[in-house]
């Protein structure tokens, strides 16, 4: 890790950009990304040393940190790399520098600072060389990043200062007791085994808790992802504290990822949907999903930030494809992100006024530039689906996901080139989702998957116009939105993956084809509320079904300019 910036232009071949432009992109054009952010790590990292030069603290200064950071370096500059590289590191570097800006809160600024010291203490423990730092403590525990959580027992709460000492890869870690003594631990992180133990009922508090990791085989040999549960900036923003989970909620994690990671492994080229989970830097779990009831088929919560390059934050999943989806998905964000950091892709005035099929209000263009990118991604991962499934159902139900968020991607591609704000840079890319999505629009599904993945586009998006946009006013240009509008609901998108065996609501009878019982039953919802937009957007796409002319093609552009419907 050199401390003097390279002075040499930092640019990207056109062979990889063109790779990810089309939404995919090969382990080299991952690759350069990972060296893009590196590089980026160490500009903010010296921005952060520059300004925390003239803090006050208790701790150590930074320059004896970073000065045990460079001795570490040199010695095993590998390991050292892969700390700086953490999606932690990244999370807490923006927060800082946030902190530094006034637009972020948290403990007190120094403890944060202070940060820095635990990652000189952990590169230290890692290349076995000799270090000697004070740093902050909270509530007795020590993130050791990479490493795990090292805890004085009995040491007092709230946030201290400790005195941590490695030598040789072992810490001795030293900080104030609740009784006004000195409490001392000693303990050689880097050889405790992984996974970690679960702690028994006389061990609550334990000195030592290791990262737990999901292991996957690979060609090279085992790869182990971290779990990151105990890293207090491992979220999107603000720091938390430790979530240890409990040993069945680890290996149910185990489970899934092993059996996603299988599916991503099927044979077929480096195209969008494709890449190698060994890209992965850290999966974050949301959550204790151990003690709830049994999740849905899709995925809660799932999010990446561009702080955090290969991390995704995810509540998990009841079912390996699902996970296997949503770490595509969550891929697409972190490689767009790191592309951001690279190239002005457009001009955005963050104005949240466009339609994204994915979404219940409207978003700004980066939005939609994200949601395009990563569901170009999520096309492939169901396209390679419907070329692998064993039976019928398998291809009618990959066949209806790829056939709706390639009809939702391109729709967004369409408004991105539209509005004329993409750079050079970023109209090449869109062209490249473009040209990837124009190409599988050609590819043939099964006819009922294509049919209800339709159906359900045109639900989503009339009811997003009707819950969102108000009728225009005079002189007004571009849409007007509701001010009383609100999040809402999809319950569509996925209840439409699957052939309706027995129909019974009017959803149901859509989805299975019967567009007349469909529309009566909507008009019976009606009669009770006639502007329920749930009812309102299927009475309008049921009809459109039954007389596919001229006025159903108007309701459907602007189905909020229409009254109250009768129950006909």
């Amino acid at each position: 890790m050199p401390s003097e910036p390279r002075h040499a232009p930092f640019r990207m071949p056109e062979r990889l950009f063109a790779e990810l432009a089309a939404g995919g992109g090969s382990a080299e054009a991952v690759a350069f990304l990972e060296r893009a952010e590196r590089a980026r790590r160490l500009l903010l990292l010296r921005t952060l040393l520059d300004r925390l030069g003239t803090l006050h603290t208790p701790l150590s200064p930074v320059a004896e940190a970073w000065d045990v950071l460079k001795e570490a370096a040199a010695a095993a500059p590998g390991p050292v790399d892969r700390l700086l590289l953490a999606p932690a590191t990244g999370g807490w570097l923006a927060h800082a520098l946030r902190r530094l800006h006034g637009t972020a809160s948290g403990p007190p600024l120094w403890a944060e600072a202070g940060h820095l010291c635990a990652l000189a203490v952990a590169a230290s423990l890692h290349a076995g060389t000799r270090a000697d730092l004070k740093v902050p403590l909270t509530d007795g525990g020590l993130p050791l990043p990479g490493l795990g959580l090292a805890r004085l027992s009995g040491a007092e709460d709230g946030v201290t200062v400790a005195h941590a000492r490695t030598s040789g890869g072992e810490l001795t870690l030293s900080g104030p007791g609740r009784d006004g003594g000195t409490v001392t631990v000693t303990i050689r992180p880097a050889t405790q085994p992984l996974p970690r133990p679960a702690p028994t009922a006389s061990d609550a508090h334990p000195a030592w808790t290791p990262l737990r990791t999901l292991a996957h085989p690979a060609p090279a040999g085992t790869v182990a992802i971290p779990l990151e549960d105990l890293d207090p900036y491992r979220d999107l923003d603000d720091p938390l504290p430790p979530a240890p989970l409990d040993a069945d909620e680890a290996e149910a994690w185990q489970r899934l990822f092993e059996e996603a990671v299988t599916l991503l492994a099927a044979p077929g080229g480096e195209g969008p949907g494709r890449f190698d989970p060994g890209a992965i830097r850290a999966v974050v779990p949301w959550g204790r999903t151990s003690t709830q009831p049994p999740a849905p088929p899709t995925v809660l919560v799932s999010a990446t930030s561009g702080d955090s390059f290969a991390a995704m934050v995810i509540a998990r999943p009841s079912c390996p494809l699902a996970l296997a989806e949503t770490l595509v998905h969550e891929f697409q964000h972190s490689k767009l992100a790191a592309l951001l950091h690279l190239f002005p892709l457009l001009d955005d005035d963050r104005e949240e006024r466009y339609y994204a099929p994915w979404r219940p209000d409207p978003r700004h263009l980066t939005g939609l530039l994200h949601g395009a990118y990563a569901f170009t991604g999520v096309a492939g991962f169901w396209r390679d689906r419907m070329a692998v499934a064993g039976d019928d159902e398998a291809a009618d139900t990959a066949g209806y996901h790829f056939a709706l968020r390639r009809l939702q991607s391109r729709l967004v591609v369409r408004t991105l080139l539209v509005e004329g704000r993409l750079t050079p840079q970023g109209r090449a890319l869109v062209s490249g989702l473009a040209r990837t999505l124009d190409g599988w629009l050609r590819e043939p599904v099964p006819y009922a998957a294509l049919t209800r993945a339709r159906t359900a586009a045109a639900l989503h998006r009339t009811e997003w116009r009707l819950r969102n946009v108000a009728p225009p006013s005079a002189g007004s240009a571009g849409p007007r939105f509701r001010p009383d509008r609100t999040s809402w609901p999809d319950v569509r998108t996925h209840a439409f993956a699957a052939r309706s065996v027995a129909p019974d609501t009017a959803d149901e009878r859509l989805a299975a084809g019967d567009a007349a019982a469909a529309l009566a039953g909507y008009a019976d919802e009606l009669a009770d509320d006639p502007a329920e937009p749930h009812a309102l957007a299927g009475w309008i796409v049921a009809r459109a079904v039954l007389d596919p002319g001229r006025t159903t093609r108007r309701m459907l552009a602007r189905p909020e300019l229409l009254q109250p419907l009768p129950s006909g």
